[in-house]
């Protein structure tokens, strides 16, 4: 090879060098945002299609406040260590399972009545 042959080979490699950096930059971002999805999903709870069912069945509506006090109650479970909880906000009663932030099935107050509760390891009271 003569020398001319060998720079353009060494700007060619730098070029293509530049492009998988550039293509790597992008998919590092790419992956950093779908992280961050699923990281701010991870935080949300959720509501099983059975505690669904109940909400709409037992017409029990949801306010914002509600759903934050939810939250609360959540985070105040997971760091005591509770796995399953009983959480109770206002008239409304729900069993949930912390660790997977799943609100399992919902009640109202009337129907708590001389009701037991099995499988829960703690109680939130907000």
């Amino acid at each position: 090879m003569n020398k001319l042959d060998i720079n353009k080979l060494e700007n060619h490699l730098i070029k293509v060098d530049k492009r998988i950096n550039l293509n790597r930059t992008q998919a590092n971002k790419d992956f950093e945002k779908v992280l961050n999805k699923i990281e701010n999903n991870s935080n949300k709870i959720k509501f099983s299609k059975h505690a669904s069912k109940r909400l709409d069945s037992r017409n029990i509506d949801m306010t914002k406040g509600e759903i934050g006090r939810l939250e609360d109650a959540f985070t105040k479970a997971e760091k005591s260590g509770v796995k399953n909880a009983l959480i109770m906000i206002d008239n409304k009663a729900f069993i949930a399972n912390i660790k997977s932030k799943t609100v399992v099935t919902t009640f109202e107050k009337e129907s708590l009545k001389e009701n037991v509760f099995t499988n829960i390891d703690g109680a939130v009271i907000i």
